[in-house]
């Protein structure tokens, strides 16, 4: 039986000013995804660093928390991140072999 992994995550901008709460089954694909704005509102705001994460094992409580996150007040979300990452620095060179990523990891995600 193969093991899923589900991820809720936060992005924000350069300023940390915008907040974004997604859910994937691949966070490395979607970071690459939102890096080349494939979202419109992340490539609207320029939103692409990784500030949060968690892992599920079920989609369906990966959707749940989602909801209940995007559910939560800016200074709820602001907790939640200074729990795990006290200083907002952006974790996407931990997750990802390569930061920022290329256009050829996009077109790689897509076959």
């Amino acid at each position: 039986m193969r093991d899923h992994q589900y991820f809720v995550y936060i992005l924000t901008n350069k300023n940390k000013a915008v907040l974004y709460v997604g859910v994937t089954n691949n966070l490395e694909r979607r970071l690459v995804e939102h890096y080349f704005g494939k979202h419109s509102f992340t490539k609207k705001y320029n939103v692409h660093f990784l500030i949060y994460y968690e892992r599920f094992q079920y989609i369906e409580d990966a959707i749940n928390r989602e909801k209940e996150l995007k559910g939560w007040t800016r200074a709820e979300k602001e907790s939640l991140i200074e729990n795990e990452n006290s200083d907002w620095n952006f974790w996407n060179e931990l997750v990802m072999e390569a930061w920022p990523p290329s256009r050829e990891m996009l077109i790689e995600y897509k076959e």
